[in-house]
């Protein structure tokens, strides 16, 4: 292939030797300038050449090419693999037909509304039919710069092409950059392009720079442009300003049987405080996720958020609460969020999805008094089974592949924080894009998963790299080792979760986790906290672990079933320590009928304390432990 035409300015030329200019000049004179090769640029500099010689080619501002690549995948490539809503690439074309489709799981462990038995259970909703074939924009960027829809998908250089033409289109036919970007997220709804585009520009005007999942140097210098067009808010949900918030109601519904769904007139934080914010992912997409949560029969949750342009839906008041986290004692106490997306599958979750939730986090934290801290904005796979029984049940989602760091970051509370060089407690703070266990079975079997960025740390029982992994006798009775398997968090800390130190050894540092000690390397894999930790009072050779913190029998009134206190099968013995997460009293929840005036809140004496005991958090109570600090 001939190589392009590319005007050489007279300023470098005068900072190469003699004999090349003079080359140069010859060059110039005959017409030749395209033969005199060019000065080797560095190869982590190609994504940027890449995106400035796209925009140069379809007449696209470079500013805002690199803006909406940003806002798509923040430049990265993740190894020509989809993200959570189809799209391939830096430019996120989109292709559902190659990508597949998922299913929505259910509500796992306890009944969604607690383990009275005899109340009727919800049915089981089938596995939702695939979408049906959505935008596809890799066809019309196929069509546009010539390449077939294959290389789109795997090659950057190409992919930015494409999405550079794509663009131009747009802004030929729409008259503007603003609707260009605005068509370009893909939404359907105007108010979700415009919130999308808003996002783009406000991202230009602040400038940002980082280095790409495989390792090129990508710059978006601070550009001014107009200001973001503020949003108009939807007087029904409850949203952050400047964010694109629909009302999609779940019903409250009597069904038959005394039955009804789905979801629980409440009252907080009057009736009870909101502790915790619990972060899920859907498995499958946009549209199947909004049939479900309309749908009486089935579970809820508060909000989803879309994957290719940050969409916001509220389903759920936040005062009432929503069957979503498989804990009846979590539910009580928790607003949940839906992303669109998958735990596994080797899908990537976007950048425009990342910072609207973090938005809308940093809002219902504000609210609510929650914490910024991964003691209080949990996944779903943080949340404990609520006893012996429910442990296998519970969820891993999000799964190993949210970016927990970047996703802080975005709501100004970075995870990493402050502490002494030595601490015994730490934080897990690995880096994502180079940390790349070697998990299984995302696309089921056991085969290995795509190599790709994560923020798990994968513990071992000796200080070595071929060791057993940890035993979690609550998923695994037998008493057998975890598995690499993507969905096996039995022997796996998160970024963010702290930890105390048990030991260190050559390099390796051992933390206590459901009363063992895991080994991992330390290399940049942890940062150094200050805090409080959770030990057994003198006397005591071990305390029982809870998954719930439930009052004591006595605080029940006569209409209320006592909820027992089922310790879970895990052991917290005397010389073990753990991060102290929060104090809380215990209480129930009450509502087991479509009645509000029979909900009642159940207030005990009992005081518990959360750890992060494991994977998972967990509760003892305060009676048992000492909290002091850890140093």
């Amino acid at each position: 292939m001939p190589r392009p035409f590319r005007p050489v300015a007279l300023e470098p030329l005068r900072r190469r030797s003699k004999r090349t200019a003079g080359l140069a000049v010859l060059a110039l004179a005959a017409g030749l300038l395209a033969a005199v090769p060019a000065e080797a640029a560095p190869a982590d500099q190609q994504r940027q050449r890449d995106f400035a010689s796209a925009a140069k080619e379809f007449g696209v501002p470079e500013h805002v090419l690199l803006g909406v690549s940003f806002l798509e995948s923040r430049w990265d490539f993740n190894a020509g693999t989809p993200s959570t809503s189809a799209g391939y690439g830096p430019m996120h074309l989109t292709d559902l037909r190659e990508a597949g489709t998922g299913t929505h799981h259910d509500e796992g462990g306890e009944d969604p509304r607690g383990d009275d038995a005899r109340r009727p259970k919800l049915p089981v909703t089938p596995a939702p039919k695939p979408p049906p074939p959505g935008l596809q924009t890799i066809d019309e960027a196929s069509s546009l710069i010539g390449q077939d829809v294959a290389t789109l998908r795997t090659n950057p250089t190409q992919n930015i092409r494409g999405g550079a033409a794509l663009l131009a289109k747009y802004q030929r036919e729409a008259g503007d950059w603003y609707a260009a970007v605005a068509r370009y997220s893909g939404a359907k709804d105007e108010t979700g392009a415009r919130s999308f585009a808003d996002e783009v520009f406000d991202t230009i005007s602040k400038g940002v720079s980082r280095k790409t999942d495989d390792g090129q140097s990508v710059s978006l210098a601070a550009t001014p442009v107009s200001p973001a067009r503020a949003q108009a808010e939807d007087p029904k949900t409850e949203c952050p300003k400047k964010v694109s918030c629909l009302s999609v109601p779940a019903p409250y519904q009597e069904l038959p049987n005394n039955d009804y769904g789905n979801h629980d007139k409440a009252d907080r934080p009057k009736s009870q405080k909101v502790e915790y914010i619990v972060i899920h992912d859907t498995e499958g997409y946009w549209n199947t996720a909004m049939d479900l949560v309309r749908d009486p029969t089935y579970v809820s949750w508060h909000y989803t958020i879309r994957s290719s342009d940050g969409q916001i839906a509220q389903h759920v008041p936040t005062k009432d609460v929503a069957w979503h986290a498989g804990n009846w004692y979590v539910n009580a106490k928790s607003v949940g969020i839906e992303h669109e997306g998958f735990a596994a599958k080797g899908t990537w979750y976007t950048e425009a999805m990342y910072r609207t939730s973090a938005k809308l986090v940093g809002y219902l934290a504000r609210k609510y008094d929650v914490p910024l801290d991964r003691a209080h904005i949990i996944g779903h796979d943080n949340v404990p089974g609520t006893i012996p029984s429910t442990i296998k049940g519970m969820h891993w989602d999000p799964g190993p592949y949210w970016d927990w760091s970047h996703y802080f970051d975005l709501m100004g509370a970075p995870l990493a924080g402050f502490g002494r060089p030595g601490s015994p407690l730490v934080t897990i703070t690995p880096d994502f894009a180079t940390n790349q266990p070697a998990f299984t079975g995302c696309e089921g079997g056991g085969k290995p998963c795509p190599a790709r960025g994560s923020g798990s740390v994968v513990l071992r029982s000796e200080p070595n790299d071929s060791a057993p992994l940890l035993k979690d006798i609550g998923l695994r009775p037998d008493g057998s080792a975890s598995t690499m398997d993507v969905s096996d968090v039995g022997s796996r800390a998160e970024t963010g979760q702290r930890y105390v130190v048990a030991e260190r050894r050559d390099g390796w540092t051992a933390i206590w986790y459901l009363g063992q000690k895991g080994w991992f390397r330390d290399a940049r894999t942890t940062s150094p906290a200050f805090g409080l930790v959770v030990t057994p009072k003198p006397g005591l050779a071990t305390v029982p672990v809870f998954g719930r913190a439930y009052p004591e029998a006595e605080a029940y009134p006569a209409n209320v079933p006592v909820q027992q206190v089922v310790p879970l099968p895990y052991t917290f013995s005397a010389g073990q320590r753990y991060s102290l997460g929060n104090v809380v009293g215990s209480e129930y929840f009450s509502a087991t009928t479509f009645d509000p005036a029979n909900h009642v809140v159940v207030k005990g004496k009992t005081r518990y304390v959360q750890i992060q005991f494991g994977h998972r958090i967990a509760f003892v109570k305060a009676d048992d432990v000492r909290i002091v600090p850890a140093f």
